[in-house]
């Protein structure tokens, strides 16, 4: 009898690891996960993004309700031999067409950003070969496509400044004798966010169009004129000046013809086909006349004299 109970002790011994054991997990449940040493579970899906398509994608068996939580942009320096483009591999990438009919793909560096952040700053992230990927999807040609038609529209809302319009002498000047007229503008650079791609614009002043205000134009014409010394405001005929003939008030304006390059995610600059043009605010030239007369007095002596402020004339 006691023979017996020894033998039975050492079967249940062996026996109770086995039955204690957890069931083992079924092949196809991944939404639950923990590692080998057991110190974290995982609760959710795990996302791949497809470098090819530019979209995230479940593992096999995440969970329907879990979403990814970065959002993804192709950086198109590649294409547009943007910085690092070289030492990254774009220039040699090939992507060549997966079927007879189909299109080539477009070699891009995948970012990805947290999609909780509006606006964020996107980070360099790369498949685990460490290249660049070659994407399938027609978005990033139709992106620039797409910027190409509306950049003029873009470049003429931008808020260049057109500069002023200068005379010399002001406000008043003399009937038959040359005023001159200069403007002061330049280059102007702005970055724009256009379909989600970071664009440099560049305007520059080509042209400008002067109005004097008496129905006389000069222009288009690429000179900006320039100062002058007080002493030969009455004597330079510049480039840019202009002779009243008769005398009045006029508004006096010139209109700039800005052209246009931009760049997309510092790739290569391209030229805008159009101009922006602007014009300054007027400003009013006030045109006297000259007249000799003979006097006695000084307008100290007598401001009432002949051609002192405030005389009375006639």
């Amino acid at each position: 009898m006691r023979n017996f109970t020894s033998r039975t002790a050492v079967l249940l011994l062996v026996l109770l690891p086995f039955a204690f054991a957890p069931a083992a997990a079924k092949a196809d449940d991944t939404r639950v996960s923990a590692d080998r040493h057991e110190r974290q579970i995982e609760v959710g899906a795990t996302f791949v993004l497809n470098p090819e398509t530019g979209k995230s994608e479940p593992t096999t068996g995440a969970s329907p309700q879990t979403e990814d939580p970065y959002q993804y942009k192709a950086d198109l320096r590649c294409t547009l031999g943007g910085p690092g483009a070289r030492e990254m591999g774009c220039l040699t990438l090939e992507c060549p067409p997966k079927t007879p009919d189909g299109e080539k793909g477009s070699p891009v560096i995948w970012l990805k950003a947290p999609k909780a952040i509006t606006n964020p700053t996107f980070t360099d992230w790369q498949p685990v070969d460490g290249k660049p990927a070659c994407l399938y999807d027609s978005e990033p040609e139709n992106v620039l496509a797409n910027i190409a038609a509306r950049i003029l529209t873009d470049f003429r809302q931008l808020p260049v400044n057109p500069g002023t319009l200068e005379p010399q002498p002001f406000p008043h000047t003399l009937k038959g004798g040359p005023t001159n007229f200069y403007t002061t503008t330049g280059e102007q650079t702005f970055n724009i966010t256009i379909l989600g791609q970071t664009v440099h614009l560049t305007a520059t002043p080509a042209n400008h169009t002067y109005t004097y205000g008496d129905g006389t134009t000069l222009g288009p014409t690429p000179a900006t004129g320039y100062s002058i010394p007080e002493t030969e405001w009455l004597s330079n005929d510049t480039r840019t000046s202009h002779t009243y003939t008769n005398t009045g008030n006029y508004q006096a304006t010139v209109t700039t013809s800005f052209t246009g390059t931009y760049s997309v995610n510092n790739g290569p600059p391209l030229p805008i086909n159009g101009t922006l043009d602007i014009t300054t605010p007027p400003k009013t030239i006030h045109v006297w006349k000259t007249e000799k007369a003979l006097v006695a007095d000084t307008c100290q002596q007598n401001p009432n004299s002949w051609g002192c402020p405030g005389a009375k004339t006639g």
